[in-house]
């Protein structure tokens, strides 16, 4: 796949923009804080209806406006397609493919592949389990609909029993309703459980090479699914929990609090690894991402990289480089000098300054 343009009208600092990208490398460049990374999420926002960053939709409406419009052109196996999206300050957001709105973002999926990479994917390694998480949740969305389906569902159902954990203290009556939850809790988490397990392998099958290639077969790494509880032993675990949780509000069981641990030559790198050997392990995990998308859609995704480049040494930036020459990649940095050095080649080159975008030659 690759995106042909972007357009933005009053989203985040761009009052009205219109960008047309080359399917190659497109280096976006200008000092800080002048809106290169909101092109960024614009275009993952168009692809995935949701921003990298998190946050509500009306936050990436521009002050002082009530709705805000992207509209992007791109083209899938040689087929054009068109999305539109519609933000709005006070309503859910509004998504249109080829002018047929849709209703769940679901719909999205097999359509676009986005791979966002930012210096906090970086910290991926040494931080909280959440991250990684989100790491398994993000790649099993773009490539599975019923993934989708069974991740939403199950937060549904945990924020319904949380919720009537809190309420139990004063509406004791209740009790009886926490075995709905429960059910509900067991039959999308069972899913998304299994989903995880197999996504673990076919991690394994890759980053391995990946690594070693990184590492120049120093370090040989290994994905492992720290799941907190099996699918076989759930509900009971929910059962075994429930005075603890009545007593503590909130949910102490479930894929929610599940880890993907990353080791080195069996070593545990969030707890012993170097910085060096973490941010390695973290530059491996997003190129085996890459990877997983290709084998799963037959198709290259589309990278989206965030000043990343800055806080790679030269060896793993370059090996970064070099690994994404077939693909379509939007970079933003604050200066081309280091590809210029080191004879990178640019497609396509633009200019930010406050909102506004500069093609160059």
């Amino acid at each position: 796949m690759r995106v042909k343009s972007i357009q933005f009208e009053k989203f985040r600092n761009y009052d009205k923009q219109e960008i047309i990208l080359n399917a190659g490398t497109n280096l976006i460049y200008g000092d800080n804080a002048q809106g290169k990374t909101n092109i960024l999420e614009g275009i993952y926002l168009c692809g995935t209806t949701r921003s990298h960053r998190g946050g509500k939709d009306a936050d990436m409406i521009m002050f002082g406006e009530e709705e805000a419009h992207i509209r992007m052109e791109m083209e899938r196996d040689d087929i054009p397609y068109r999305i539109d999206l519609h933000l709005k300050r006070n309503r859910s957001k509004g998504i249109a493919i080829n002018g047929s709105p849709i209703r769940r973002a679901s719909e999205l999926i097999g359509l676009c592949d986005f791979i966002f990479f930012s210096p906090e994917d970086l910290g991926m390694i040494k931080n909280g389990p959440s991250e990684r998480r989100r790491f398994m949740d993000i790649l099993l969305c773009q490539l599975d609909r019923s993934y989708v389906n069974s991740l939403s569902s199950y937060h549904r159902a945990l924020q319904q029993r949380n919720r009537l954990l809190r309420d139990l203290s004063f509406r004791p009556d209740l009790i009886d309703t926490l075995e709905i939850w429960d059910e509900q809790l067991c039959r999308y988490g069972t899913d998304v459980i299994r989903e995880r397990k197999r996504f673990t392998e076919k991690l394994n099958e890759v980053i391995v090479s990946v690594h070693e290639r990184l590492t120049g077969g120093i370090e040989k790494i290994e994905a492992l699914y720290d799941i907190d509880t099996e699918e076989e032993y759930f509900r009971e675990k929910l059962i075994r929990n429930r005075d603890r949780d009545i007593q503590q509000k909130i949910t102490s069981a479930g894929p929610h609090r599940d880890d993907l641990l990353i080791r080195s030559n069996g070593t545990d790198l969030r707890k012993y690894g170097s910085q060096g050997q973490q941010r390695t392990a973290a530059l491996s995990l997003k190129l085996a991402e890459i990877e997983l998308v290709r084998r799963a859609t037959d198709d290259v995704p589309v990278l989206l990289l965030d000043d990343v480049l800055s806080e790679l040494d030269s060896n793993r930036r370059r090996f970064l480089l070099d690994s994404i020459r077939d693909t379509q990649v939007l970079i933003t940095c604050t200066g081309i000098e280091d590809f210029e050095k080191n004879g990178f080649h640019i497609d396509s080159l633009f200019y930010v300054k406050n909102g506004s975008v500069c093609p160059e030659g």
